[in-house]
């Protein structure tokens, strides 16, 4: 069996026999996982759609006595709530599953194709099943909010979240009274060189993350911070407490440059 070349000096030692194995045989064992993920994601998925197909049943037998234009109806309008039903039960069955299974992501930094990086590879799938299917329908819900507590991300009180592009939840923290605008990213880790880091995320109270900014792995934006619109914290960056960052990759703007931007900015409106 071919082994993935990769320098394994940077992981951290193998744990357990299993996780020697896992290594010496990366690909083979990554494809298993794949596998295994596609069944536990199934089955998630069809725990959600039962109540969906039950509603959608009834309704098709309801209809049945009705006028072809009637029946048409009725049916369209079953299927539209059965959507509904299937992804609020989603948002109920996908937090048990990251209760119940190995799912407790910890800051790492190794290899993609070892045990410790399996809980985080989970987790993610869990959640990018609801990312990619119903979270946009409850965006700037409570129903949003809800979800990504049980999904374990900090939020604090009055928290403002307009955006379903997150990863790695568990390691977000989110301060009181924080706003993320819409579109911006977060992710709590990164890669590079065949090696994967995961890191947490800290955003302090009163801060703001603008329009599509981009957030990675081991960040922290201090209280009352400000982050300009598509700007990109790189890993390690340190916003401190009432500091306006941005641009790509981001720094600190002084007062002084801000000032002199958002004059410019007028001389433009009133020309």
């Amino acid at each position: 069996m071919t082994r993935f070349a990769e320098d394994d000096s940077r992981n951290p030692p193998p744990r357990t026999f299993l996780d020697r194995m896992t290594r010496r045989y990366s690909r083979p064992a990554y494809v298993i996982v794949v596998l295994c993920l596609y069944a536990i994601v199934a089955s998630a998925l069809g725990l959600a759609l039962t109540p969906a197909v039950l509603l959608w049943q009834r309704v098709a037998e309801w209809s049945a006595r009705l006028p072809h234009l009637g029946q048409a109806l009725a049916l369209a309008l079953g299927s539209a709530v059965s959507f509904f039903v299937f992804g609020f039960a989603l948002l109920l069955v996908v937090p048990i599953y990251n209760l119940v299974l190995p799912t407790r992501v910890r800051p790492f930094k190794g290899g993609y194709y070892t045990l410790r990086a399996a809980p985080w590879l989970l987790h993610n799938a869990l959640f990018y099943l609801v990312r990619y299917t119903f979270l946009p329908f409850v965006t700037l819900t409570p129903f949003g909010i809800w979800f990504l507590r049980a999904m374990g991300m900090t939020i604090g009180r009055d928290a403002f979240v307009n955006t379903e592009y997150i990863s790695d939840p568990q390691l977000i923290t989110l301060g009181d009274d924080a706003a993320l605008g819409g579109s911006v990213r977060i992710c709590a880790h990164f890669g590079g060189g065949g090696h994967l880091t995961v890191a947490p995320v800290v955003i302090g109270a009163r801060a703001t993350l603008g329009l599509a900014v981009t957030v990675m792995g081991d960040v922290e934006v201090g209280d009352g911070a400000t982050v300009l619109p598509n700007s990109v914290l790189m890993p390690g960056s340190r916003v401190g407490a009432g500091e306006t960052w941005g641009g790509v990759p981001a720094r600190r703007i002084s007062r002084e440059e801000m000032d002199t931007f958002k004059a410019g900015i007028r001389g433009i409106q009133h020309g």
